[in-house]
């Protein structure tokens, strides 16, 4: 794969402030120079989409489509409501992991069902910026 969509969801552009002893101090840019560096050393373009928003989500995932030859998405707390999600992974037909930056197993009772989950390819949880870095490296591989 040479061109690779990175979609995160709601509070995501709060990483490093939000809940540090959780998440990380790592912010959001910080993850995206990550995957940047990782992509370039392997020949992939990476493109990158945050929102809070659902209907934002679905949108660049319809728009980015023909683009797309994979998509990461950390869909925040979408992950355990959002079919309609679910159903626009599954529409655009592009080979997609979850991610999550922690164990979403060992979280609260909400947080450990994903409706996400179904429509891709797989789920790499728990290991902070690394989630994205073994997914990024599971869609070229």
């Amino acid at each position: 794969m040479k061109r690779i969509l990175v979609v995160n969801g709601p509070n995501l552009n709060l990483l490093g402030i939000r809940e540090p002893e959780i998440y990380g101090k790592m912010t959001l840019r910080d993850i995206e120079e990550k995957i940047t560096r990782a992509a370039k050393e392997k020949g992939v373009e990476v493109k990158f989409f945050q929102s809070n928003a659902e209907g934002a989500v679905i949108d660049k995932l319809h728009a980015e489509r023909d683009w797309a030859e994979g998509v990461i998405i950390n869909p925040g707390a979408f992950t355990h409501y959002s079919y309609a999600i679910h159903d626009a992974i599954a529409a655009i037909a592009v080979p997609t992991l979850e991610v999550h930056i922690t164990n979403i197993h060992r979280r609260e009772g909400f947080r450990q069902r994903s409706v996400i989950a179904p429509a891709c390819v797989g789920q790499i949880y728990g290991e902070g910026v690394k989630s994205y870095l073994r997914a990024l490296q599971a869609l070229i591989d």
